[in-house]
């Protein structure tokens, strides 16, 4: 800073200074002052402030009439007494001895002009800006006070460019911690960061999410309700209402009214109010006036237990006050001294002598008049609030005592700068009737508060401490069968704007609050975490839940396993066509050159017959746990063999109805057909082009083991992917095409000669294989569980069967059981037969 700046603040200062009390002669108390080695500071409210708006600065002067605090008073006298015992002791200031200088700062201009006078050399009416500040040097070292933050911020912010101690045993706003705009600031009362804290917890045990917060004008009162506000948002708990009772707020008047109405209209079961005792008062005596009752009253340390609060007329029905509160805590012998203090003879008030600077600010004409039966009650509020004042000057003298050496049995009595002082003090750790007194780096004590509960069951007003918080983490400790409520039953009133919903439903939010919803159930397949209540989460793919559901469950994982009764029928039924082929095979070949097995094909039945055990092996891959093995061979093994089978059935019933029908007419196409023998090469064509169907089936469309989720929400079904590839349906249609072929042909021969007419039962067979496969083909649409594969595999098994069966069971019983039909006469007289009756025709 230049030295005109210096001069010009230090001119700023000393006219300010002269303006806020115009250096007026007056009376004196002399118990505001006392001289000693090294001077404290002390500011109280010995008397209120008028309640009225200002138009413009004015100067208030304290010791008026009717505005006399006697919680002040106590305070006051708390630093008095607080002093005498310190001289009075040998161990803490030895050959020292403390003075001070009082002031009465019942309003702003009052603080302000104390906060200048502590900063001036006594006996001037300026201050005096050094170019360095660490060489600045009131003749106070320390200040006491002031009690509110509105106080505390100007002195704090007119003392700390200087150094000066403040130890505040009031102001709790967390302003206040700002360290690099207030860096000499301490306090022995707690910050309101943590009575927020506290607050919110306490609204958290009674599960109070919905709540109107009221604040009272000021740093106290509105930053304080902007923290709460912050808090209790992230704690998820909604404000329906909040508002400001404004310094010029009467009493009924029609602001308070318009508060209230909206009170009431935002419906809420628990208000916190946040505020200061004057203004706090002006609350209550509106919501008597407007006689609402039924709620559940939130009060900050400020109110908690004043009997300001409680002596308003009719308050005892508003419903259930709840509050935090600065614990109680004895000042031993304060009531003996203020006794004392009364019965002792003070003499005449005196007027200020010629040239000092005694003002109003040090004079109060009814602590001159008291009498033991006409003294203020010292009440518990008062009580604690003086304990902290007391715990205050201790804290500085013991600064002082390490700043002075007094270690050693005597202080050094040397120069104190306000820097040195304020160091000292940061690092106090002492015990001050069994409780530590120490600061953190915010230069706050570490303290506890206690949770209280209004008690109007006696005949007067009282409080209950029903808890506590704790001073080194952020938690309560609350007696709840202490709390006497407003309900009729006594039960812990509500103050939601919905209920909980049931389990298994979402909440959707209804407006701008996240705590006014409607309640949805949970989708099947999803779920609601009880961390996220607002959104239901979709369960895992190998997950399920039902409706309405708070968890989710693992799927079953299913498939067709070997040991089902459906699989094992079906195992019998293939094992049995297999043993039944086989043995058929060995019966042909045992009677190879008989007509009937001539008749059949000869040698070609072997092939028929292998193509249909080929395709039976298929149907073992669609029982248990589906591999790629068993996806790649069960539908390719079919569909090979049954074409096979198709192909020669077809070319066999080709050449029947050709020889006896066409090949008298066609005798050159039938000589080629011989000759190149065309059967063979159409089974070898035709079984060939179903192979590359397969291969390519296989190879671009491969059939992979699946899991299928969509159609059963609690099942995981086993299955392959071929039913859905295009390679599956060209096989398939491929088989229906022989299918079509080699029933068209069958057909033709109907009237061939009766032991070459396969017709019927071909047809039959074939027709089997069309329904199989047509109800196949529906079942899949609409089913698609685990017992799918086995319908598959009954459909491939009907076709099979239904082959065999319809072409060599006729061939089988002729062999078995009438050889005699299987002879050569037999034969030709069944073709001389046919002959006649084509000539006939």
């Amino acid at each position: 800073m230049s030295l005109w700046g210096v001069r010009l603040v230090g001119l700023l200062l000393s006219l300010s200074c002269c303006w806020a009390f115009s250096c007026r002669n007056t009376l004196s108390s002399p118990d505001f002052s006392l001289p000693g080695d090294y001077l404290l500071a002390g500011m109280f409210p010995l008397h209120s402030a008028p309640l009225e708006a200002r138009g413009r600065p004015t100067v208030t002067f304290c010791d008026r009439s009717n505005s006399f605090s006697g919680h002040g008073y106590h305070l006051f006298q708390a630093m008095r007494f607080s002093i005498e015992e310190i001289n009075n002791s040998t161990v803490l200031l030895p050959n020292v001895t403390l003075g001070y200088e009082l002031y009465d700062v019942c309003s702003d201009s009052a603080n302000m002009y104390a906060t200048l006078s502590i900063l001036s050399i006594l006996g001037r009416r300026y201050v005096e800006i050094q170019g360095d500040p660490a060489d600045f040097s009131p003749a106070i070292v320390a200040v006491i006070g002031p009690d509110i933050t509105k106080h505390a911020l100007t002195t704090a912010a007119l003392l700390s460019p200087f150094l000066v101690p403040l130890v505040s045993y009031g102001a709790s706003s967390m302003v206040l911690n700002a360290r690099r705009l207030y860096p000499s600031f301490l306090r022995t009362i707690s910050s309101d960061k943590h009575q927020v804290d506290i607050l919110v917890l306490l609204l958290q045990k009674f599960g109070w999410v919905w709540i109107s917060i009221v604040g009272g004008e000021g740093d106290y009162g509105e930053v304080g309700i902007q923290e709460l506000e912050y808090q209790v948002t992230r704690q998820g708990i909604c404000i329906a209402f909040r508002d400001i009772v404004p310094f010029s707020a009467r009493p009924g008047d029609e602001r308070m009214q318009s508060m209230i109405r909206c009170l009431v209209q935002a419906g809420t079961t628990v208000v916190v109010v946040y505020s200061g005792k004057q203004l706090a008062r002006v609350f209550f005596e509106s919501v008597v006036l407007a006689q609402l009752t039924a709620k559940v009253w939130i009060a900050t340390e400020d109110w908690a237990i004043s009997t300001h609060i409680s002596s308003v007329p009719g308050i005892q029905g508003i419903g259930t006050v709840l509050g935090v509160a600065i614990p109680h805590r004895q000042v031993p012998g304060l009531k003996e001294f203020e006794e004392a203090y009364v019965q002792a003879d003070k003499g005449v008030l005196r007027p200020c002598p010629q040239g000092s600077w005694c003002t109003s600010n040090q004079l109060c004409t009814e602590c001159w008049a008291f009498t033991a039966q006409a003294m203020p009650t010292l009440a518990e509020f008062s009580m604690s609030s003086a304990y902290n004042a007391y715990q205050a000057v201790y804290a500085v003298a013991h600064g002082l005592h390490q700043v002075l050496g007094c270690s050693s049995g005597a202080c050094s009595r040397g120069w104190v700068y306000p820097w040195q002082l304020l160091e000292q003090i940061r690092k106090v750790k002492f015990l001050l009737h069994k409780n530590a007194v120490t600061f953190n780096d915010d230069g706050n004590t570490l303290s506890n508060y206690d949770i209280i509960a209004w008690d109007w069951s006696g005949p007067n007003w009282t409080f209950r401490v029903i808890g506590s918080s704790s001073p080194f983490s952020v938690s309560l400790d609350i007696n709840t069968t202490k709390i006497r409520w407003h309900e009729n039953n006594n039960q812990v009133p509500t103050s939601v704007c919905s209920r909980d919903c049931p389990e298994g439903h979402q909440r959707v939010i209804i407006g701008f609050h996240h705590c006014c919803f409607e309640c949805v159930p949970c989708e099947a397949g999803t779920f609601l975490n009880k961390s996220e209540p607002y959104r239901c989460r979709p369960c895992g793919k190998e997950e399920w839940a039902p409706e309405r559901s708070q968890t989710c469950f693992p799927r079953t994982v299913v498939f067709l396993t070997w040991h089902e009764p459906v699989s094992l029928v079906l195992l019998a039924a293939n094992t049995l066509l297999l043993l039944v082929v086989a043995g058929t095979a060995g019966l042909f070949a045992w009677h190879l050159d008989t007509p009937v097995v001539r008749s059949a094909g000869g040698r070609l039945c072997f092939l028929m017959l292998g193509s249909l055990a080929g395709g039976t092996w298929g149907l073992y891959g669609f029982f248990g746990e589906p591999t790629l093995p068993t996806c790649l061979l069960r539908q390719g093994l079919f569909s090979l063999g049954f074409a096979i089978f198709l192909s020669c059935l077809t070319v066999r019933s080709f050449q029947l109805v050709f020889i006896f029908k066409f090949s008298a007419r066609l005798p050159t196409f039938f000589r080629a057909w011989v000759q190149n023998n065309g059967a063979s090469l159409f089974v070898m064509i035709s079984s060939t082009i179903q192979l590359l169907i397969c291969l390519i089936w296989l190879a671009v469309w491969t059939p992979l083991p699946t899991r299928e989720y969509k159609h059963f929400p609690q099942l995981v079904v086993l299955g392959c992917t071929e039913a859905n590839s295009l390679g599956f349906m060209l096989a398939v249609t491929y088989n229906g095409l022989l299918s079509v072929s080699a029933f068209a042909c069958s057909y033709l021969g109907k009237d061939l000669p009766e032991n070459y007419n396969e017709a019927k039962c071909v047809t039959f067979s074939l027709l089997l294989n069309f329904v199989s496969w047509i109800a196949f083909f529906t079942m899949a649409t609409v089913y698609q569980g685990k017992y799918l594969p086995a319908v598959n595999a009954l459909a491939m098994l009907s076709s099979l069967s239904g082959g065999f069966s319809g072409y060599f069971l006729p061939k089988c019983y002729v062999i078995l059981c009438r050889p005699d039909l299987n002879s050569t006469e037999h034969f030709q007289a069944s073709i001389q037969d046919y002959t006649r009756r084509c000539g006939s025709t």
